[in-house]
């Protein structure tokens, strides 16, 4: 005999997890991107047509988290022209449904994994001084990977931001230890 909800508990525990596949994205998913980069406040926000260039020409070193088809996590990055041992991670973005899971490590995870990510040495990144949540996801990355982690004043808000947005600081992850960026798309 059944009593109270444990029927209900019993059946939920019996539903397959929902499971949250990280892709290269493609062209059509930058209306999405900028929709989840539009409903982020903590975020500034790009336009659709650099959303559409990110999710196109650099869709090699941006990710993209789908659960259920749709689109819970973004990562930008792209390889400097002057620096192509380095991934500079542009923005990351995680949807309020999938946060606290990890999923931010495993975007940056997914493209260091990728074969035409070989060489990358290197992660950057720039960062505002009270984003606790940037400055612990990365923290965690530097360790995940065994490496360094540096940062220094690089845009003021002074100088470059006209007083409009808080200064960014440059952060430089590195050298990685290869081996292990596969824990990161893992974790």
């Amino acid at each position: 005999m059944i009593y109270g909800n444990t029927a209900l508990s019993e059946a939920a525990a019996l539903q397959p997890k929902t499971q949250t596949g990280i892709r290269a994205p493609r062209a059509s998913d930058g209306p999405s991107v900028w929709r989840l980069i539009e409903n982020t406040p903590s975020l500034d926000k790009n336009s659709l047509y650099c959303n559409l260039l990110q999710a196109s020409h650099f869709a090699a070193t941006c990710a993209i988290a789908e659960r259920d088809g749709a689109l819970v996590g973004w990562m930008s990055g792209y390889v400097p022209p002057d620096q192509p041992d380095t991934l500079f991670v542009w923005q990351i973005c995680v949807g309020p449904e999938a946060r606290g899971e990890g999923l931010a490590r495993r975007l940056v995870g997914d493209v260091l994994t990728r074969p035409s990510a070989a060489g990358i040495r290197h992660i950057a990144c720039t960062i505002t001084e009270d984003n606790t949540a940037s400055w612990a996801l990365f923290g965690s990355i530097a360790r995940a990977l065994g490496a360094q982690m540096a940062q220094s004043e690089h845009f003021s808000k002074a100088v470059h931001f006209d007083g409009a947005h808080d200064s960014e600081f440059a952060v430089t992850i590195g050298p990685i230890q290869r081996d292990r960026a596969a824990s990161l798309a893992a974790a």
